[in-house]
């Protein structure tokens, strides 16, 4: 079995080369490790990675025993998809170091069952702190809301929050088409809206059963 490093720059500024010499410093074992590596921008973890896609499939062929990183967030900035790489990590017996978290290094070398005990409070707190990060975002992001003068619930950037409102024009040609006995279906196909990327898309055919629904005369209720 071989020892990985991996690698992640953001930009071309970045130089990998200093985060290199920066894992071969945490053992001199790990001058001989194999190298992976991509370039790609650490917020967009969506990106299909080939280096890290190639790394997790050594790992599972159990050809990686030890996997060494310069810091954490080079594998995923996202706290709950960093967790589930440690416990896929342990499950294919890969220990994973890193430069800038070095009481990692503490874990490892614990003797048992001290180290599973350890290992299993780590993430056990890194999941706390995600459900936390995940709350406060939350929280920030409903904050940040505002209802402008005509009722429209718009973010601190102004832009429109949640699903773009039907215009005038949409509703009156789905109330339209429907007095002419035109069906649901039929009525779906042939009405447009703007989302909020001003991309034209059809009504969905719940969307005109609302209209028709909230659109039909109220009854008055006869006095005896």
């Amino acid at each position: 079995m071989a020892i990985a490093i991996y690698i992640r720059t953001s930009t071309n500024e970045q130089m990998p080369e200093l985060q290199l010499t920066a894992c071969h410093g945490i053992n001199p074992m790990f001058l001989d490790a194999e190298v992976y590596q991509d370039q790609q921008s650490a917020w967009k973890e969506h990106i299909d990675r080939p280096g890290f896609n190639q790394l997790k499939t050594d790992i599972k062929l159990h050809r990686i025993q030890d996997l060494v990183v310069w810091d954490l967030d080079r594998l995923f900035r996202n706290r709950t998809n960093l967790i589930n790489f440690f416990v896929f990590c342990k499950q294919y017996n890969c220990k994973i170091h890193s430069y800038r978290q070095n009481w990692l290094e503490q874990i490892i070398q614990m003797p048992p069952p001290w180290d599973e005990i350890i290992h299993s409070l780590m993430l056990q707190i890194m999941g706390w702190l995600a459900e936390e990060e995940s709350t406060k975002k939350s929280e920030r992001i409903r904050m940040a809301m505002r209802k402008d003068e005509e009722g429209v619930t718009r973010s601190y950037k102004g832009k429109i929050w949640g699903r773009k409102a039907l215009s005038k024009v949409a509703v009156n040609k789905i109330l339209e088409m429907a007095s002419l006995g035109i069906s649901v279906r039929e009525i779906s196909r042939r009405v447009f809206y703007s989302d909020s990327s001003n991309n034209m898309r059809p009504v969905s055919k719940s969307t005109v059963h609302k209209v028709i629904q909230d659109n039909k005369p109220k009854k008055v209720s006869k006095e005896a």
